[in-house]
């Protein structure tokens, strides 16, 4: 599970409502916060003010009807996942909801354990939408260039990037990623060149950097662990070298991405 993600139920039964809040906090047992809203315009004000991951919405509603309350929050650029309630008599709303981006359907009276399945299956779409979102952030478009050749590149610097991939907490010398696929130093220099369309220095100084950024985003280690397990021997060149290549100090980027990440999700 994640933690200290929200799930917002909003209906106007409260019976529903209060039914609905008890299975999912016996489920959630303490690791999701389970927020209740009993209008449209209650759930909008909450989201407002705090990021829910999940919103689960009676469709039928008085003043702002579930499939209104998804366009509303869809103009306000929040974008929870969504797990839509309806009676049968109101199924032709499905189809629209789908529309609106709703991942599930439920139909009432709804089982406690159709409810549960329903909302693991949010949990997993969360957990994807973040791991998407940190991907677009730490992305480095020339590295991408580099794997779309390298499907077509010489097996060897196929081998040696690997190597690199696994190895970017140890030193890394050219010399040494050049014994490990049998080549002559200078000569897999030029080879790595001709296919990565990089030099093999600068190759390992991106990958350090997208781990490094990846590391700074998705934990709370110290600029000084980030720096080693990326494979710098100091913080200070650490530092100079993100610097350098991302324009931001890494407790810069960290702080800005922390930033969206809250207002995003």
């Amino acid at each position: 599970m994640l933690n200290e993600k929200t799930i917002l139920i909003v209906d106007d039964e409260p019976r529903t409502l209060q039914g609905l809040k008890r299975t999912l906090d016996k489920w959630a047992n303490g690791e999701f916060n389970v927020l209740t809203a009993s209008s449209g315009e209650e759930a909008i004000e909450l989201m407002h003010n705090q990021k829910v991951h999940i919103l689960i919405s009676d469709i039928q509603m008085p003043e702002i009807s579930g499939l209104q309350l998804l366009k509303r929050i869809k103009e306000h650029m929040i974008s929870p996942v969504i797990i839509m309630v309806s009676a049968y008599s109101e199924f032709q709303y499905a189809q629209e909801a789908l529309r609106l981006g709703v991942i599930n359907y439920l139909l009432k009276p709804i089982g406690k354990n159709n409810l549960i399945e329903a909302v693991e299956e949010a949990v997993q779409v969360v957990a994807k939408k973040e791991r998407m979102g940190i991907i677009e952030r730490v992305v480095d478009n020339k590295l991408i260039d580099i794997n779309k050749q390298s499907s077509t590149a010489h097996e060897t610097i196929r081998e040696a990037m690997a190597f690199i991939n696994h190895h970017l907490q140890d030193e890394l010398t050219l010399k040494e990623v050049a014994e490990y696929v049998h080549l002559n130093p200078s000569y897999f220099s030029v080879l790595f060149k001709e296919h990565a369309k990089v030099t093999f220095s600068e190759y390992v100084t991106r990958r350090r950097i997208q781990r490094a950024k990846e590391l700074l985003i998705a934990t709370n280690l110290p600029i000084a662990e980030i720096a080693e397990e990326a494979g710098y021997k100091t913080a200070k060149y650490f530092i100079k070298i993100f610097k350098e290549l991302g324009g931001v100090t890494p407790s810069s980027f960290r702080k800005n991405n922390v930033e969206k990440n809250l207002a995003k999700y």
